[in-house]
């Protein structure tokens, strides 16, 4: 009995690969797998007989897991050229990618030539720059070679050419979602950049639902809402002195008036006063109304332009500061922002 043992790390790799002599009559192989947390392990046995009986059995024990795809299948594949050997697709938009190449025994002066092509859309591929892997021959078959793909299509695949005799390989695409330490680095700092950026402006960038609260109702006909770009006013409703909700009716009680990139207003039509009931003592009336521009190719260049140069400086300076050292404002945004904050 032959025992193999392998830890999963990222890649889908052998475990053990037995040869049977011509007269052994059974094998048997235990595979103790260690994933690490990953779900979904599984084992592959590939058996490898010959025509004569003078040459020995091959037996390999593959592991891999959940996220790894065949692109071409493991086994002894026949002369073809041209790289007319064809790989199934992988989408890997989003995602790494690491192609591995499972090299078995080639035949005689065989050689196998691995390269992976990229698509945007699965139809029309061309190799990818780097993607070829060194040529497999009889001096260095049975091992496993791999390459990441660092290329920026969403397709990808492998495909091969194999010359003079028959070479027995497979090719697996590993993918994995990406998740760098960075990546929640630079979301946190484009996140910081932006309300900074509303706090400079008063204003509400894109799509926000804000509730706004009064203590009583204004002397006069109107009621301005902060933030600008008012989207829409979905209840304006007041509590009476039991803490009884009232909403307000749309166009009857009230009008909405949006006005563009400015603050927008609640105003009330021709003969029409606000409630006259005696208020809740807490935050009796409350307004929830929608803002900020809909779309992020509405929002003026130079409010992006701020953005990003706040960002840069909060990603150049995201370690400990120097202590005794001055932290100014970017002047440059200072002045960008300038003629797009809101006033009163």
């Amino acid at each position: 009995m032959a025992t193999g043992k392998r830890v999963f790390r990222t890649l889908a790799t052998p475990m053990n690969a037995v040869t049977l002599g011509n007269t052994a009559e059974s094998f048997s192989s235990d595979v103790d797998l260690e994933t690490n947390g990953y779900i979904g392990s599984h084992v592959a046995v590939d058996v490898t007989f010959h025509a004569s009986g003078a040459q020995n059995v091959v037996v390999s024990v593959y592991g891999s897991l959940d996220g790894s795809t065949q692109s071409i299948a493991p086994g002894s594949h026949a002369i073809t050229e041209g790289y007319a050997l064809l790989g199934s697709a992988v989408d890997v938009l989003g995602k790494s990618a690491v192609v591995t190449l499972k090299a078995g025994t080639n035949g005689e002066d065989g050689t196998v030539d691995i390269k992976i092509q990229e698509s945007d859309d699965s139809t029309t591929w061309t190799d990818w720059t780097g993607g070829a892997f060194t040529q497999v021959t009889e001096d260095n078959d049975n091992a496993t070679y791999e390459k990441a793909y660092t290329g920026t299509k969403q397709y990808i695949r492998a495909v091969g050419q194999v010359l003079l005799a028959a070479c027995e390989f497979g090719v697996d695409i590993l993918t994995e979602d990406a998740t760098l330490a960075e990546d929640d680095l630079l979301s946190d700092i484009l996140t910081t950049a932006r309300e900074h950026v509303e706090d400079i402006t008063g204003r509400a960038i894109l799509t926000q639902t804000w509730d706004a609260y009064l203590s009583e109702w204004p002397d006069g006909d109107h009621i301005i809402l902060p933030f600008g770009n008012l989207q829409s006013v979905t209840s304006v409703s007041y509590k009476d002195t039991e803490g009884t909700e009232t909403t307000l009716t749309a166009t009857t009680d009230y009008l909405v008036e949006a006005n563009g990139d400015q603050k927008g207003r609640i105003v009330l039509p021709y003969g029409v006063s606000w409630p006259s009931e005696t208020l809740y003592p807490s935050n009796p009336i409350k307004i929830r109304f929608v803002c900020g521009w809909e779309e992020a190719a509405d929002v003026p260049k130079r409010i992006k332009s701020a953005i990003m140069m706040i960002c840069s400086d909060l990603y150049e300076n995201r370690g400990e500061r120097t202590i005794g050292a001055a932290v100014t404002e970017n002047k440059a945004a200072e002045r960008l922002l300038y003629p797009v904050r809101l006033w009163g």
